[in-house]
């Protein structure tokens, strides 16, 4: 297992907690070298916060973490594509690398037409296969 499937294992077991509270489950996971410097899921229910997106969480538990407003150092990893709202948090945080595991074809930044910096460097498709089945679940439970 590379790397990026080892951290991208953390963000499906945050996924799966999302799941577990009634949340769509996409978990996020933020690193800075090889230290783990922010965990979140998906809270929009939890929270009665249409902008609890586990990106969003991620990135501000992980600036506060590391005293940074920038994370050009840092590498989040996220079970699905993240929407036109988080990359641009992911922008103005100079995120550093983005990798993701679904993609998002109906709200996906990158259908979307939102950059990301121009700096940061993606890699797509991580586990997707494992994301898309935490995300299938979850909307056929709904749809009962």
């Amino acid at each position: 297992m590379d790397s990026d499937e080892f951290y991208m294992q953390m963000a499906l077991a945050e996924a799966r907690r999302a799941l577990e509270e009634g949340e769509i489950p996409v978990g996020a996971v933020v690193v800075c070298g090889d230290r783990v410097v922010a965990k979140a899921r998906n809270q929009t229910e939890r929270l009665n916060d249409s902008t609890a997106h586990a990106e969003m969480l991620a990135l501000t538990a992980a600036m506060n973490a590391l005293g940074a407003k920038y994370l050009p150092d840092c590498t989040m990893y996220v079970t699905l594509e993240p929407c036109h709202m988080c990359a641009g948090a992911a922008y103005w945080s100079k995120l550093g690398r983005l990798v993701y595991g679904a993609s998002d074809e109906q709200r996906g930044y990158a259908r979307l037409g939102c950059p990301l910096h121009p700096r940061t460097r993606v890699r797509r498709g991580v586990l997707a296969d494992e994301a898309a089945a935490l995300l299938k679940i979850f909307f056929e439970n709904i749809r009962k």
